[in-house]
């Protein structure tokens, strides 16, 4: 694979993570991903929740909206509604969207909104110092979970298969160049598309040499993501941690196409007359 090349999309702003963090590989392989897209700063959105991951649109050169917890993919979802031309990319944590907001992604995979979602999972909270988080291993000890946790972590991904999910992938940020190509490919799909990303954390739950001895491709084994019977398998194998994309479906009409299917052809933005350059600051402002 060729070197990653994100300078289009290199922001100002020096991102704050933890040296090692995981959060870097995904920043690296998203702004690489962009770029191999085709796609201008100007054409992309990125929306995040609250999170140390969630600090990620104001370290890339794109639109960014930093939301409240949990819920980057309702904002996406309406901004993509708004405007379709527009790519629409929310970036999140493991506890922000697989604890709060799994709601929201559980619908939006049903819905099949065109919006795509990177999760970087690290089995636990790291900003607010460690605790439980809804992916943490049972036995797992965490600052909520001294003895070692006693709940099932829950499986995000089989669940977004069950509601229909179009696009179901994972990767791993000590492999940035794979990342970015499953990346691109979420980038392409018609629909949700859900990168799950583990990203460890180096301070709080380090698990890199872990993943690193137990991680395989998907498709370094011919896996074909066409079939849900064996994305289910894949999603649930017990031989290691398989990386690559599950499971993609591309016949399935996403919600921004079928509702402007039921408006004659017409996208929301197209009926938005110009506001004009007055009204637009005074919008600007307001916000401010």
């Amino acid at each position: 694979m060729p070197l990653l090349n994100p300078k289009p999309f290199e922001s100002d702003t020096r991102a704050d993570w933890c040296p090692g963090c995981g959060d870097f590989g995904v920043l690296a392989a998203l702004k690489d991903a962009l770029q191999k897209s085709g796609r201008q700063p100007h054409e992309v959105v990125v929306v995040s929740g609250i999170g140390c991951s969630s600090n990620l649109p104001g370290y890339i050169r794109t639109y960014g909206f930093h939301g409240l917890h949990g819920r980057p993919v309702p904002v996406a979802v309406g901004i993509k509604n708004a405007n379709p031309k527009l790519l629409v990319i929310a970036t999140a944590g493991d506890g922000d969207e697989y604890g709060i907001g799994f709601n929201h992604v559980v619908h939006a995979a049903r819905r099949n909104d065109d919006i795509k979602l990177i999760v970087m999972n690290n089995e636990i909270y790291g900003l607010t110092t460690g605790q439980l988080s809804p992916t943490s291993k049972l036995g797992q000890k965490t600052k909520t979970s001294p003895d070692g946790s006693i709940i099932y972590p829950l499986k995000p991904l089989p669940t977004i298969l069950g509601a229909g999910g179009t696009f179901i992938a994972r990767t791993f940020s000590g492999d940035p160049k794979h990342m970015s190509w499953v990346i691109q490919e979420a980038i392409k799909h018609r629909g949700f598309a859900l990168v799950d990303a583990i990203s460890p954390c180096v301070t709080w739950h380090n698990i890199y040499d872990e993943v690193k001895k137990l991680f395989y491709r998907l498709e370094d084994r011919g896996y074909k993501p066409d079939d849900e019977n064996e994305a289910y398998k894949a999603m649930n194998a017990q031989d290691g941690i398989p990386i690559g994309i599950f499971y993609r479906r591309e016949d399935k009409q996403s919600f921004q196409e079928r509702l402007a299917e039921i408006n004659g052809g017409r996208w929301a933005a197209d009926n938005v007359k110009s506001l004009g350059s007055e009204i637009a600051q005074s919008l600007v402002q307001e916000m401010l």
